[in-house]
């Protein structure tokens, strides 16, 4: 067969991989980016999906708009409005299949082959994937602690007048980093001053684990007079209640968000109608902040251990940040005292001890760092983690 040749530029992806790998008995995953199922707030679920079954049956199980269900839009109104984005209005949002949609959308509606695209070096990797499948040329700007370094990302502006620049803000994947509130507001200012489109890929804002982060570039934009005609955000529930009912959704300028309506047609006709009804029935109970504060605690705890037993058994062969929420650990072999500084032959070597990591290499979409990995610790308790750190540490 003849394939497509926007194929040809892309590959299968590392972490799907890895997983063929994780069927060994024992083996500990810090692999993958999923939520702990054993926190999905499952009554909370089956209470929403006999509601949305109850109070009407008929609009729960039939076609709907594309744009969304009308009540779920509502409730993503109001959920936005309380964490600051007060005046998005259902009409301004569209309900998407999970917010990989949203970005699959983006990338139909905005790039044509050959455009340049800037996205954090280290980014997600589906972002990588789909948008170099629309024929994207990938621009890297350097990421530290503290987010994109806004300096660097100026000058990248200026020089290759990128069809969009992708972020996520708050505690990225992989890096964990969080963007600061002045760099925010810089983010926003230069997106007006270049007339360049900005992407806030937000699906782990709510997930942090002491201090809420800044205010999201939406709740942020009203202070930057212009800056909400360049700005996309893109939101999840994925990571917050369920990744199985796949409900995200986008908010972006009228001709824009038109256009991803359009390319959504042609797509899925409309996300479940099913899943948005519970997850309209959910919102509208208001068990979200209890659910959140849960998982917020589980998560602050698991990401504790596995910084300290990080520093315990691999001392100062690997360096990080101890990440504010989120689901990850972004960490750099140091090769002290002659260690292993390669992550993907750690990775091959951890594998042996029965234990996974994804290695960082394919988070890059140009000069990787191959001294980088990403340790999840979402899915795993405080014995596993530190059970798996110290298998980690006779890999090296």
């Amino acid at each position: 067969m003849k394939f497509a040749t926007r194929l040809n530029n892309i590959e299968t992806s590392a972490i799907r991989e890895l997983f063929k790998l994780l069927g060994k008995p024992g083996i500990i995953s810090f692999a993958g980016g999923f939520p702990d199922s054993a926190m999905f707030d499952v009554d909370g679920i089956r209470e929403a999906t006999n509601t949305a079954l109850t109070v009407d049956p008929g609009a729960a199980l039939q076609y709907g708009a594309t744009e969304g269900y009308q009540p779920l839009r509502e409730q993503l109104s109001s959920f936005m409005a309380a964490k600051g984005a007060n005046d998005v209005a259902p009409e301004q949002l569209i309900v998407t299949t999970g917010s990989q949609q949203a970005l699959d959308l983006l990338g139909k509606t905005m790039i044509s082959p050959g455009d340049k695209v800037i996205v954090e070096g280290p980014t997600f990797l589906a972002t990588i994937q789909c948008f170099r499948l629309y024929g994207a040329e990938l621009i890297s700007a350097p990421v530290d602690a503290h987010g994109v370094n806004t300096d660097t990302l100026e000058q990248l502006i200026a020089e290759h007048k990128p069809k969009l620049v992708y972020l996520i803000p708050t505690f990225g994947n992989p890096s964990g980093a969080l963007l600061s509130l002045e760099r925010r507001k810089r983010v926003l200012e230069l997106a007006v001053k270049y007339q360049t489109l900005v992407v806030e890929d937000d699906p782990y804002g709510d997930l942090f684990f002491g201090e809420a982060p800044p205010p999201s570039m939406l709740a942020l934009s009203a202070q930057v007079p212009g800056s909400r005609d360049w700005l996309a955000h893109c939101g999840s529930l994925s990571k917050v209640l369920s990744p199985g009912l796949r409900v995200g959704w986008m908010i972006a300028p009228p001709e824009l968000l038109a256009r991803a309506t359009m390319c959504k047609q042609f797509s899925d006709a409309h996300t479940s109608t099913f899943a948005q009804a519970t997850a309209a029935q959910y919102l509208k109970a208001g068990r979200m902040p209890a659910t959140l504060a849960h998982v917020r605690q589980v998560y602050a705890e698991r990401a504790q251990a596995m910084g300290s037993a990080l520093r315990q058994h691999l001392g100062e062969a690997i360096d990080f940040v101890q990440p504010q929420g989120g689901l990850f650990f972004w960490a750099r072999l140091t090769g002290a005292k002659g260690k292993i500084a390669d992550g993907a032959e750690f990775a091959k070597r951890a594998i042996e001890q029965g234990v996974a990591f994804v290695p960082g290499v394919p988070f890059y979409a140009a000069n990787p760092d191959r001294s980088t990995l990403r340790l999840s610790f979402a899915t795993a308790d405080v014995a596993r983690i530190e059970e798996g750190v110290a298998r980690l540490a006779k890999a090296l």
